[in-house]
């Protein structure tokens, strides 16, 4: 494992990087949020005790890079996330051959990306990511609409009133994530330390999201990048797991709409199928990023109907 900082926009944005990245082609993997850190995406390094070298960072604003609670909420963008992105590819000379994996927020990225047929990208993976925010707000409420009515009454009681910070609140919204978001109870420390550092500056989940994974009134809210789906170019693997709060609906565009794009969900997973079915998610990541860029596509054997 490797550290570094990697200039950006007059800051600084923390890359690890595990693996020779000159022994194969590597990949490089987005974290979600927007707001999250590497932390919680980890797991996904011991593909390089398969021979695939790692890249994770921390985005902007959040974890170990810089930190900008006062700037502008309307300067988080989408576009600024895509040059960091081509930044950090260009400063570790990999922006001519690489893999890369986007998880939740960083699949939305990752598609931002793909659309757009950078050079050097040969296999994309959309992992746990809506392939726009009105089919995520919609899936939300409809999985917020199965939570016990007492849940739901304390969480539409203190939306109304603005009291999102009250411990009523925290231990409604809790119940959602621990049924749509990780599985896993008590979560993970690699989990628990993400959520850690957006707790303890918010300002990048709450400009472009919201309080909550659920209430969504950030400037990402009406995001899409379904019709400019048809534009990506390279083999494409969409994830998600059977209790994901990015159901099948969410991701359905991707599936239908990239070509020759494959499907797996895991059946044991909500969101974080890295962490909750970590060996099955590092075997089907691992066979498809070995398949040649050039390869027909053909349904891995987990594809479920659709």
């Amino acid at each position: 494992m490797h550290t570094l900082d990697v200039p950006f926009r007059g800051h600084r944005t923390a890359v690890r990087t595990t693996g020779d990245l000159t022994s194969a082609r590597p990949l490089v993997v987005a974290h979600g949020g927007p707001g999250c850190t590497m932390d919680y995406v980890l797991a996904i390094a011991d593909l390089a005790d398969r021979g695939i070298p790692v890249v994770h960072y921390d985005q902007l604003g959040n974890g170990r890079s810089t930190h900008l609670p006062d700037a502008d909420p309307a300067s988080w963008t989408v576009d600024l996330f895509l040059d960091e992105l081509d930044t950090v590819l260009r400063h570790l000379g990999i922006d001519g051959d690489y893999d890369l994996l986007g998880q939740s927020w960083g699949g939305m990225l990752a598609a931002e990306h793909a659309v757009r047929r950078p050079a050097g990208l040969r296999h994309l993976v959309i992992a746990n990511s809506p392939a726009s925010m009105p089919l995520w707000l919609e899936a939300a409420a409809g999985l917020r609409a199965q939570l016990p009515a007492d849940v739901r009454e304390a969480l539409d009681t203190h939306e109304a009133a603005g009291t999102i910070d009250s411990p009523e609140y925290l231990a409604a919204t809790q119940e959602f994530y621990a049924r749509h978001v990780c599985r896993i109870q008590p979560m993970p420390e690699e989990v628990a330390t993400t959520f850690a550092w957006i707790d303890t500056d918010p300002t990048v989940y709450h400009a472009m999201n919201g309080p909550t994974e659920f209430h969504v009134i950030g400037t990402m809210k009406d995001w899409s990048v379904v019709d400019r789906l048809p534009a990506v170019q390279v083999p494409t693997l969409v994830l998600n797991g059977r209790f994901d709060e990015a159901t099948d609906a969410c991701v359905a565009p991707f599936v239908e709409r990239i070509p020759g794009a494959r499907w797996v969900r895991f059946e044991e997973s909500s969101h974080m199928p890295h962490v909750e079915e970590r060996e099955h998610y590092l075997d089907v990541v691992a066979r498809f990023l070995a398949e040649p860029s050039n390869a027909p596509t053909t349904p891995l054997p987990e594809n479920p109907e659709h």
